[in-house]
């Protein structure tokens, strides 16, 4: 690996990894009321989007990153709309 690709995988782990709290904190409390749906929504599509981009041009850092990420939002978003309209 040379050191461009090192550097995509470091910012990609923390990136990612700055996503792990809060999931964590969800599956835990199960409290997600003050997030905003719009925004992950949003959020998420993006991600998606990098994720199909990296696909296209075969960029590893941008696989792994986006794919673990999708996963970690997809879960959360799944959560805000388990639990939309409890107090």
């Amino acid at each position: 690996m040379d050191h461009i690709t090192i550097l995509g995988m470091l910012a990609a782990t923390c990136t990612t990894a700055a996503l792990f709290p809060q999931a964590y904190k969800i599956h835990r409390t199960g409290h997600t009321r003050d997030l905003s749906l719009p925004m992950w929504i949003i959020f998420t599509t993006g991600i998606l989007l990098w994720l199909i981009y990296g696909i296209v041009i075969s960029n590893l850092p941008i696989i792994c990153a986006n794919a673990v990420t999708l996963v970690l939002c997809a879960y959360i978003l799944a959560m805000m709309v388990k639990n939309r309209g409890k107090a």
